[in-house]
């Protein structure tokens, strides 16, 4: 029997490429249901390429332009982010691919757990913003969470048939994005075209943003601490700028555990789709001898406040996490748009974090409310 996919988020990058590997594994996956945020026009091709039970559009305004381009199709077309969250939790999927920018992702995965639905996760905002209620929610309905992010992959595959309780730290590597070489002087002028460039990976806007200032390692700093049971001073950062060491994990004994690879996301997606399998597949193999020299320097948090900002959150405990979330999500947005500077975004975020409200056991509810108004402090700031 192949297993039934639903991405939700097909058409962005993550979406994509986890269509690749169906595609290129179609004798083992098929994609279910697919969703998407705006983006009518790849859904369609996407939804007549694959033939899906179900597609979503979350833009209500694009569902008429779905539906008749699908009409021709036994294809159940649906709309709005209502609709979205609902078909994650449906029960005929086996695998849902979380791969949904921000924290929009939240509640269509809450929906797939208490489903009882395998995670896919490649929506770190997610674990950042409700690590507590999800892990709590994963383990009251016996569901298993495989990450996606290559660096949370690497770990995890590092770490099968290890016992968790003889980890003294895991290694999180990061390529330090464009600006690593940059002065703090220098960093006041980049531009948004100049941070959208990554050195090694191809993502979405809003990720490569986060990327460049350090936010993206921060969220994977408070995501590994949620998905591997972790204390803050078992995380650390190492920046690493080949992006062949997706992460390591060292042991009581002193052994370092590494997962290594090109940069290349079919790979840690396939891995989560086929687990506790390995399938065979066509990718490019890593080449050492193109890689003679593999170097990694500490992160420098004088220059990129984000990472600081994370670990605080992530210490801090309660709905700080999700505070910085919303605040990031803001700025980010901000920063595409041309309204505040590449350092600003920081500044932003620091003054929104000490303003907003905390609170130290919160509900969903809370998160919703902690949400909004951490946005509508930045917004207010920028």
């Amino acid at each position: 029997m192949k297993k039934k996919i639903t991405i939700l988020g097909s058409t962005g990058s993550i979406g994509t490429q986890a269509l690749e590997v169906i595609e290129e594994q179609s004798d083992l996956f098929e994609a279910y249901i697919l969703t998407a945020g705006n983006n009518a026009d790849l859904l369609i091709k996407q939804a007549r390429k694959f033939n899906p039970e179900i597609v979503v559009i979350g833009n209500e305004d694009k569902y008429e332009t779905v539906k008749n381009a699908l009409s021709d199709l036994p294809i159940k077309v649906f709309a709005g982010e209502d609709s979205i969250a609902d078909v994650a939790g449906m029960e005929v999927s086996d695998i849902v691919l979380t791969a949904m920018v921000g924290y929009a992702g939240l509640k269509p995965t809450i929906n797939a757990i208490n489903a009882g639905k395998t995670i896919a996760l490649a929506n770190k905002e997610t674990l950042v913003v409700a690590g507590d209620l999800i892990t709590k929610l994963a383990i009251k309905n016996k569901v298993g969470i495989l990450p996606v992010d290559s660096e949370h992959s690497a770990i995890f595959q590092s770490m099968v048939g290890e016992d968790v309780r003889t980890v003294e730290k895991i290694i999180i590597t990061a390529s330090g994005g464009p600006f690593r070489t940059l002065s703090l002087e220098e960093l006041k002028y980049v531009t948004k075209d100049q941070a959208l460039k990554h050195p090694n990976w191809t993502m979405g806007a809003k990720i490569t943003i986060d990327s460049a200032s350090m936010m993206n390692k921060g969220f994977e700093v408070i995501e590994a601490k949620w998905l591997f049971g972790l204390s803050p001073d078992q995380i650390e950062v190492s920046v690493h700028p080949q992006s062949i060491v997706h992460s390591m994990v060292q042991y009581n004994d002193g052994a370092v555990i590494a997962q290594l690879g090109l940069p290349d996301m079919k790979l840690p997606i396939q891995y989560a789709f086929a687990y506790p399998q390995r399938l065979k597949n066509n990718y490019p193999r890593l080449d050492f001898s193109k890689y003679n020299q593999l170097t990694f320097e500490k992160p420098d948090t004088k220059k990129f406040r984000n990472l600081s900002f994370a670990y605080e959150a992530m210490k801090k405990g309660g709905n700080a996490a999700c505070v910085l979330n919303a605040a990031n999500e803001v700025v980010v947005a901000a920063f595409l748009r041309n309204e505040c500077s590449f350092l600003q975004m920081s500044d932003v975020i620091e003054k929104t974090m000490q303003k907003a409200t905390f609170i130290a056991n919160p509900t969903y509810e809370d998160y919703v409310m902690s949400d909004k108004e951490a946005r509508r402090i930045a917004q207010d700031f920028i």
